[in-house]
């Protein structure tokens, strides 16, 4: 019994982490009801329907995460700016708004994959795999692509 006790009190007092840029996970999806919009999430925020914003479990308020459907291949970025989900087995709330873009209002719960993008609200962006060093190698790439 001092077990269980001691690892719910070690795992009641773990905050969340500073998300990792790139971190993936999969699971279910789903999203707030309309119900939800103007009240207030953990962050003290109104919830905004309208608005491509999310509640995880543990990743810090502010996160940006890209949320892609596996069944259908879209995907959004949202703000993590709640907490939750609380049904078991999910992994991501999100408004209506992000939910639609993603086409699962109909069915309610899709499979889908999250990739943190950023923090603080804003979302990272990936330099260039290559950059022309001159401008002769520029022109000569340019070159060769309105040849094709």
């Amino acid at each position: 019994m001092s077990i269980i006790m001691s690892l719910m009190l070690l795992f009641s007092t773990i905050k969340p982490t500073e998300a990792q840029s790139g971190l993936i996970q999969k699971g279910k999806a789903s999203f707030y009801s309309k119900k939800f919009h103007g009240r207030r999430t953990a962050g003290g925020e109104k919830v905004n329907s309208l608005a491509f914003e999310a509640a995880h479990r543990n990743l810090p308020f502010n996160t940006m995460v890209e949320v892609k459907n596996l069944d259908n291949q879209r995907s959004v970025i949202v703000r993590i700016n709640d907490r939750g989900p609380f049904s078991k087995g999910r992994i991501i709330d999100m408004t209506y708004a992000a939910a639609k873009a993603l086409g699962i209002v109909q069915k309610g719960v899709a499979n889908v994959q999250l990739r943190v993008v950023g923090e603080n609200g804003v979302v990272a962006l990936a330099a260039p795999a290559t950059v022309p060093a001159t401008e002769t190698q520029f022109l000569s790439s340019a070159e060769s692509v309105n040849r094709n």
